[in-house]
């Protein structure tokens, strides 16, 4: 009897003559370049630095592309991207110490958002390990211990023949749901040593599946048939599953109202009549969700945001999907399903019994009328005149990336992203400086469709440096930078809980960005709030990157919760 496991892959007599005869000149580099390309990889982000160079050298003589930014965190937040709309693991080649550490913040977004990026970092040689030899430039005494409470997983090599399988190990951890960031970390001198291992060409690592136990979707999925009153919670995990077109399904099977979180924008229509948007910042929807007698809460862990600042008290019974572990029940007792969105939302498919519930429609049309009437006795034209501008010159597939500021606070409950993965935010970890660089991996995942990002002057201070990088790769980028003159949101903060701000720390000096874009050879223009729609829209239909200046002093809307 034969089993599968027994099965060996036979190279064929060319494989057998290429391995016998390995071109001279290569390096532990090499093993990298060549394990990254046989796992799929086409393109590469990073920096480099001292001992990094063996990998840096090996990408001449490989077909990866590289894009190199001009800060290690805006790297990383450029991996996340490309790794967000690809689907793939994006590589993020860095350097040793301070390069290393640099990339924390990326990381730690990217870990929070499920990106999935490889982070392939140098080290000191491999005498300086464990507490060996002292004295080595950017020398830490564990740089690993410095991701482990970040990354998904960390993998150290220690000789040349362990990076093919290191690596391939770090790329199924990194698209293993949920997705995440990794951390792989190898010496200098194993990147610098000669090899004599055969050219990597094999490097299949298919991510381990995670499906739900049968006999938790059976009870879920009678609990959904039989409820009275069901709903349905969305978030990133629908849109990282690529699972919005089940869940719509499902929504539609059940005539469940369904509300997308900020992290799953997009997961679920915008305009659909069971849509209930994404106004989780309103006492009335979180009334509305309250009052569900069966509440489906599929891709998301119900933290801070999603459940307006912890007063979310479900009444009825809640059935939680999650591929994280840890988040799994956190935060409130449910039916826990451990289990990868998609493969999940398809069990309960395949089981659910079909309801008519023709109050639904009309429930969801209540509830964001009420909604709109809290909005409007507010004041707050500008800010949604700003917003509706965006929305209008935003070509409906292109994506978008909002940093921490205070348009993209009303992005993330009143933008309609138009389709699953076109709006990402740095709301998953709240890091500021995350929208251009961000913007700029997204262009190179794909070049056809115009990238937005957007920015307040505080932000945009973080990634001013990659206007050199936008510039040398001609990559697609519109970046608007709303400037109200400081932190914005922070000086909002201050004001409404000590009555004033401490003005050294919330206002800004700040350049003529437009003018400033220009001199790195990057269109730059000031615009207003009337001329906002055509100015970014003829911005964002000009090839290459370009720069649209906002000046405007926006507001947030009032969040309604319960105390």
């Amino acid at each position: 009897m034969t089993h599968d496991h027994d099965l060996v892959l036979r190279p064929t007599p060319a494989q057998t003559e290429a391995a016998l005869n390995p071109p001279p000149g290569r390096l532990g580099g090499d093993l990298v370049v060549e394990t990254l390309a046989a796992l799929g990889a086409t393109t590469v982000f990073g920096l480099p630095g001292q001992h990094a160079l063996g990998v840096f050298d090996a990408l001449r003589r490989s077909d990866l592309r590289y894009v190199g930014l001009r800060v290690e965190n805006n790297a990383g937040f450029a991996a996340d991207a490309y790794g967000r709309i690809t689907g793939e693991a994006a590589p993020l080649l860095l350097s040793t110490g301070p390069g290393a550490l640099t990339s924390l913040a990326a990381l730690q977004e990217a870990a929070a958002a499920s990106a999935p990026v490889l982070a392939v970092s140098s080290q000191v040689p491999t005498a300086g390990l464990g507490g060996g030899r002292h004295g080595y430039l950017h020398e830490l005494p564990d740089q690993a211990a410095s991701f482990r409470g970040v990354v998904k997983s960390v993998h150290t090599v220690r000789a040349p023949s362990q990076i093919p399988s290191a690596l391939a190990d770090a790329w199924k951890s990194a698209l293993t749901a949920p997705h995440g960031p990794v951390w792989v970390e190898i010496p200098q001198d194993v990147l610098l040593a000669p090899t004599t291992i055969p050219v990597v060409t094999g490097g299949d690592a298919f991510p381990d599946e995670l499906p739900p136990r049968p006999e938790l979707t059976a009870v879920a999925a009678d609990l959904l048939s039989r409820a009275a009153r069901p709903a349905i919670i969305a978030g990133g995990g629908v849109v990282r599953a690529d699972a919005s077109k089940k869940l719509r399904q499902l929504a539609e099977r059940l005539q469940a109202p369904v509300v997308t979180t900020f992290g799953g924008k997009g997961a679920f229509p915008w305009t659909h009549p069971l849509s209930l948007q994404s106004w989780l910042e309103d006492r009335h929807t979180t009334d509305f969700l309250e009052d569900a007698d069966v509440l489906l809460v599929v891709g998301s862990g119900l933290g801070e945001l999603s459940s307006n600042y912890h007063t979310f008290a479900p009444r009825g019974r809640v059935v939680h999907i999650e591929a994280d572990l840890g988040k799994l029940e956190a935060n409130h007792p449910a039916l826990g399903i451990h289990a990868d969105a998609r493969l999940a939302l398809q069990a309960l498919l395949e089981t659910v019994t079909e309801r008519a519930d023709p109050s639904a429609p009309e429930r969801v049309r209540d509830l964001l009328s009420r909604v709109r009437e809290r909005l409007d006795a507010q004041e707050l034209t500008l800010e949604q005149d700003v917003l509706a501008s965006v929305r209008g010159a935003l070509p409906a597939g292109s994506p978008s990336f909002w940093d921490m500021t205070i348009l993209a606070y009303w992005a993330w409950s009143a933008f309609d992203a138009k389709g699953p993965n076109t709006m990402h935010s740095a709301q998953g970890a709240g890091g500021l400086g995350y929208a251009f660089p961000a913007a700029l991996g997204a262009a190179v995942a794909d070049p056809t469709r115009p990238v937005l990002a957007v920015s307040g002057d505080g932000g945009a201070l973080y990634s001013i440096a990659e206007l050199a990088t936008a510039r040398q790769y001609d990559l697609n980028v519109t970046w608007l930078i709303v400037d109200d003159g400081g932190y914005g949101i922070l000086r909002a903060y201050m004001t409404d809980t000590f009555g004033e701000t401490t003005a050294s720390a919330t206002e800004l000096a700040r350049p003529d960005y437009a003018a400033l874009a220009e001199s790195f050879g990057v269109p730059g223009i000031r615009t207003s709030p009337e001329t906002l729609r055509s100015d970014l829209a003829k911005a964002l239909a000009s090839p290459g990157p370009s720069v649209v200046v906002l000046p405007a002093v926006l507001r947030m809307f009032a969040a309604t919760h319960r105390d």
